[in-house]
């Protein structure tokens, strides 16, 4: 769809309402007929990859002209291995246990009825996103296996390429939509993406509780405050990934090197990377000088605090010093800010004050104080002895995930099939009525 004048909101309205009645089609779906819509859909990706790359290559053209950087245009791109990590991505959501339709704690009352929960999908899911095309892909199929509809609406920035994987997902959807005659449940408005690139769209999607469920924002700060201030629907979202990692007086200094480094320098932009590194005044002389190397030699800048830019200096490695607003900052770059703290109590209160409640770590043999940390840092992730950078739904073994919630409602963490769905209690009976 060109963005020639339309008229938005009725366009979205349908859209909705489409979703609506979709979601209800889909939530009777069977576990086969969703694994073999993932697959079909799969081998579409796979049987037109010259048609992918040259729709992204439209997208490449403009990102370039429009004078965005290397990373942006890293993001945007749809590679030959991007292209198939997407295929097998769909294969792995399809061979992923289906929670729909699980009863869990079923249990007798004294009346003799059983009471249990059923898991359910939420119905339709609104994601909105930025550059990133794959996120079209992952969606889909996370949506597809959990029973719901969706409602893509990418960013104007890859809107050839997710036209161009819209109509690949419609493919695979197609080949069953006789299921929904059989009482499957699939059919092809179960995925559908926003076709223009008008702003309003989106200020439509958010404020349609009737057509859709839950609001899952992925990009920028100010694209997910944005929906977070404006939106009418619920939201999955997570605002900035200002993770820590903090170094103990009882850590093993070669694991904690080892971690340090891999927490920040493994890869800049994700949101679970380290931004600050928070190290006990106890062990700074044996782990700060050579991170201090480490991270020098990868180009990374380095920001302190008064303990750790003197002691980095005297083994001459360069720190500039911290301003307090670098401890709130994601800086999605070679950055990093350091703080030497007297203790895991003076820890712990940095990530509080500071933190974002995304993912934080400590490293230390202790097991008292590493108990405490995973009991009293209030993150969505936290983690005792690993590096952040290990968030994230693949790497928990919940398969594509579709984002990071740091909401304390309803899905916290890495977002997968289990956070796209609810529970309803259900009651077995055999004829009890209530005196």
């Amino acid at each position: 769809m060109d963005n020639q004048a339309i008229d938005i909101a009725a366009y979205v309205a349908d859209v909705g309402r489409r979703a609506r009645e979709a979601s209800r089609a889909m939530a009777r779906a069977a576990t086969a007929a969703k694994d073999q819509a993932l697959r079909a859909t799969a081998a579409a990706i796979r049987r037109d990859v010259a048609a992918l790359k040259a729709a992204n290559a439209k997208d490449l053209v403009a990102a370039r002209a429009a004078g965005h950087d290397a990373a942006f245009v890293d993001r945007l791109a749809l590679g030959e291995g991007a292209i198939e990590a997407m295929a097998i991505g769909l294969e792995q959501i399809a061979m992923l246990s289906d929670p729909i339709g699980e009863i869990s704690q079923l249990r007798y009352r004294p009346t003799g009825i059983q009471v249990g929960q059923m898991r359910v999908p939420l119905g339709v899911i609104g994601i909105i996103y930025e550059s990133r095309p794959n996120v079209t892909i992952d969606a889909a199929g996370l949506c597809i296996k959990s029973g719901n509809a969706t409602i893509l609406r990418g960013g104007s920035e890859a809107i050839h390429s997710n036209q161009a994987l819209a109509a690949l997902i419609r493919k695979g959807l197609a080949v069953l939509c006789r299921c929904v005659v059989a009482g499957g449940g699939l059919r092809a408005d179960a995925v559908q993406v926003i076709e223009t690139t008008y702003r309003a769209a989106v200020g439509e999607l958010i404020t349609h509780p009737e057509y859709v469920d839950v609001i899952v924002p992925r990009g920028g700060k100010s694209l997910i405050e944005r929906i977070a201030r404006e939106s009418r629907v619920p939201t999955i979202k997570h605002l900035e990934g200002v993770c820590h990692v903090y170094i103990d007086e009882g850590a093993d200094p070669a694991k904690a090197i080892a971690i340090a480094d891999n927490a920040k320098t493994q890869r800049y932009a994700p949101c679970n990377t380290m931004e600050t590194l928070l190290v006990a005044h106890a062990i700074a002389e044996q782990v700060l000088p050579e991170l201090g190397r480490i991270y020098s030699a990868k180009g990374v800048e380095l920001r302190g605090d008064a303990q750790s830019c003197v002691l980095l200096a005297a083994h001459g490695v360069d720190c500039a010093p911290a301003t307090e607003q670098d401890w709130y900052t994601e800086y999605l770059a070679p950055i990093l800010s350091i703080r030497v703290v007297a203790g895991l109590d003076e820890a712990i209160a940095h990530i509080e004050t500071y933190g974002s409640k995304h993912t934080d770590a400590i490293v230390t043999e202790h097991h008292g104080r590493a108990m405490r940390f995973l009991r009293e840092v209030d993150s969505a992730s936290v983690m005792v002895n690993a590096s952040t950078r290990f968030a994230d739904g693949f790497e928990f073994g919940l398969g594509a995930e579709i984002g990071i919630s740091t909401d304390k409602l309803h899905a916290r963490g890495p977002v997968g099939l289990e956070g796209l769905t609810s529970q309803k209690y259900v009651v077995l009976g055999s004829g009890q009525i209530r005196v």
